[in-house]
């Protein structure tokens, strides 16, 4: 077994929900999740996409995180 203790430097992550409250509600888990890692968010960009076969909004999101600087 192999231990690798290399940094994480860039992580982005993909988000989709029924909802934008539960959409928030995950997007803000995976911060607080991240932040034990050491990284930040760099940049955040969300869409609402409209169903045509039943008219409900799907809610997207991508974050990206980055490490965050040490001092």
């Amino acid at each position: 077994m192999s231990l690798n203790l290399q940094t994480i430097r860039d992580k982005v992550e993909f988000f989709e929900s029924s909802s934008l409250e539960q959409l928030e509600a995950d997007i803000q888990k995976k911060i607080e999740q991240n932040e034990a890692l050491m990284l930040g968010v760099h940049h955040v960009q969300h869409h609402v996409h409209t169903r045509s076969e039943n008219g409900r909004s799907i809610y997207t999101a991508v974050v990206h995180f980055r490490a965050v600087p040490t001092p």
